[in-house]
C-alpha cells in the first residue's frame, strides 16, 4: 500500500486472474505469505473445515485468523458432510484444502467438497501451489482438472513450483482481493515481489499457456515412475501425479534410504515429523518434464538397489 507496486506486478495480477478464471489477483513475495494472507478472511463468526493434510502455511493462516478450526480426515467426505450438517447455520462456513497434496501427491476430492459446500452454503478456498501449471487441459490446476473452476471461491498459488521462481498470489472475486490488499498483514507489511521474479513468473505463465507438451511430458514420466515402483512391490497411492511418496515409517531407516539414494545420484526428499505424523516417515520422489525416460529408469534402479539393501522390498 505504501510503495513497491510496479506496472509489472499489475500486469502479472491481471494475467494470472484471467488465467485462473477469477476477477482479480494479488501478488505477494512468497507462496507461504499468499496463504497467510487468507487469515484476514477468517472472522470470529466463521468456522474453517480443513483437511488434516493441508500445508503448514494454511494451518498458520487458520491460527492467525479468528475463525474456529475443525479438521476432517483426509478426503473423508462422510465426515465433512457430518460436520457441515451439524454446523451453526448462522456461522460462516469455509472449506479449506489443497488441490494436489504436497506430501503424497494425491488430489483432493474437489467434486465431493464443492457438492457439500453448495448444499450447505460454504465457501471453498483452494491452495493450488502444487497443481497450478501442471494439471488440467490448460494447466490451471486441480479445479480445471475436475471441471470445477467456477466452484472455487478463493485460490492461492505459488511461483516456486511449476513457475520456477519466487512469489505467490491470491485470486478470487474483486471485492475479496481488494479487501486483502488493505487487510492482509503478510502482504501489507512485507516487501513487494522483486521485479526479476515478477517477470520470470509472467514469462512462465506464458510457457504454461503455449507449451502444453511440457505437461504431457511430465505426466508421461510420472506414469513411468509409478508403474515401475508398483512393479518393485511398493504400494503407490492412486492419483497419477509426478509426486510419489514411499512410506518407510521409521525415521532412521528413512534417512538411510535418502542417503543411499543420494549416493546413487538420486536427489529425493526425506519427510519426517512434524511434516508427517509420527511413525510415518517417507521418501518423496518427484519427476519433471526435463527428465528423460532413461533418467526415470535410473531412479527406479537406485530405489530398487537401496530399498533392497534396507530390506524394504517385498520378499527381501
Amino acid at each position: 500500500m505504501l510503495n513497491g507496486t510496479l506496472a509489472l506486478h499489475e500486469t502479472l495480477e491481471r494475467e494470472l486472474a484471467a488465467f485462473l478464471g477469477h476477477e482479480a489477483a494479488m501478488v505477494v513475495s512468497t507462496g507461504y505469505q499468499a496463504n497467510l494472507a487468507l487469515s484476514a478472511l477468517f472472522g470470529p463468526r466463521d468456522v474453517l473445515y480443513a483437511d488434516r493434510r493441508i500445508h503448514a502455511s494454511l494451518i498458520d493462516a487458520a491460527r492467525l485468523g479468528q475463525a474456529a478450526l475443525r479438521r476432517f480426515r483426509h478426503n473423508d467426505m462422510t465426515q465433512l458432510a457430518g460436520m457441515l450438517e451439524a454446523a451453526d447455520p448462522a456461522a460462516g462456513a469455509i472449506v479449506l484444502t489443497e488441490g494436489m497434496f504436497s506430501v503424497g501427491g494425491d488430489l483432493c476430492d474437489l467434486p465431493g467438497i464443492t457438492k457439500l459446500a453448495a448444499r450447505h452454503g460454504a465457501r471453498v478456498v483452494l491452495d493450488s501451489a502444487h497443481d497450478a501449471g501442471l494439471l488440467g487441459a490448460g494447466g490451471r490446476g486441480a479445479a480445471e482438472h475436475h471441471g470445477l473452476q467456477s466452484a472455487v471461491d478463493v485460490q492461492t498459488v505459488t511461483f516456486s513450483k511449476c513457475f520456477g521462481t519466487l512469489g505467490g498470489a491470491v485470486a478470487g472475486p474483486y471485492h475479496v482481493v481488494h479487501y486483502l490488499r488493505h487487510s492482509a498483514r503478510s502482504a501489507l507489511f512485507s516487501a513487494s515481489l522483486p521485479p526479476a521474479c515478477t517477470a520470470a513468473a509472467l514469462a512462465a505463465l506464458g510457457i504454461v499457456r503455449t507449451e502444453p507438451e511440457r505437461r504431457r511430458a511430465v505426466m508421461c514420466n510420472a506414469e513411468r515412475l509409478r508403474s515401475g515402483l508398483v512393479a518393485l512391490g511398493f504400494g503407490i497411492a492412486p492419483g497419477g501425479t509426478p509426486t510419489v511418496s514411499l512410506r518407510v515409517g521409521d525415521r532412521l531407516t528413512c534417512c538411510r534410504f535418502w542417503a543411499g539414494l543420494l549416493e546413487e545420484g538420486v536427489l529425493a526428499n526425506v519427510m519426517l515429523p512434524p511434516a508427517v505424523p509420527e511413525g510415518e516417515a517417507l521418501i518423496r520422489l518427484s519427476v519433471t518434464a526435463a527428465h528423460t525416460g532413461g533418467q526415470v529408469d535410473r531412479i527406479l534402479g537406485a530405489v530398487a538397489s537401496v530399498a533392497g539393501r534396507l530390506g524394504l522390498l517385498a520378499g527381501a
